[in-house]
């Protein structure tokens, strides 16, 4: 999943340090859960959700395997598990003007705020709709 991370090509970590193997681990279980998506054995993306913080960690593809539909797939089955837990709503950041930017937008999530280079999104279990599913 580090491998998938640093490859990204939009909101790449600056610092790749700040995200290390135990953040990963603790994810799975710990403090949410974790899904991959995977095409002949092999991890193409992966999604986290913080059941904490009821919102999304971290979803990311593997540029090769983008636009196939994994990442939406992801993103459903995190906030369906964080909607099972009894959250209400879910949050989540990306950099502002990026192709994930858009992509939460058209997946139905509502822009709160921007602070900087970051826009907040929001998801409300009542804003699910039959595009969003």
């Amino acid at each position: 999943m580090s491998k998938i991370r640093l490859a990204v090509t939009e909101n790449a970590l600056r610092d790749p340090s700040r995200i290390t193997q135990k953040m990963y681990e603790d994810y799975l279980e710990l403090l949410g859960r974790g899904w991959v998506s995977e095409v002949d054995g092999e991890i193409t993306g992966f999604c986290y959700a913080d059941k904490f913080q009821s919102s999304i960690w971290a979803l990311f593809m593997s540029p090769e395997f983008e636009g196939r539909g994994h990442a939406k797939q992801l993103l459903k089955l995190a906030t369906e598990w964080l909607f099972e837990q009894g959250h209400q709503e879910v949050r989540l950041s990306t950099g502002t003007g990026t192709r994930a930017e858009r992509f939460y937008a058209a997946q139905g999530w509502k822009q709160e705020r921007i602070e900087g280079n970051d826009a907040f999104y929001l998801l409300a279990a009542s804003r699910i709709t039959p595009q969003a599913a």
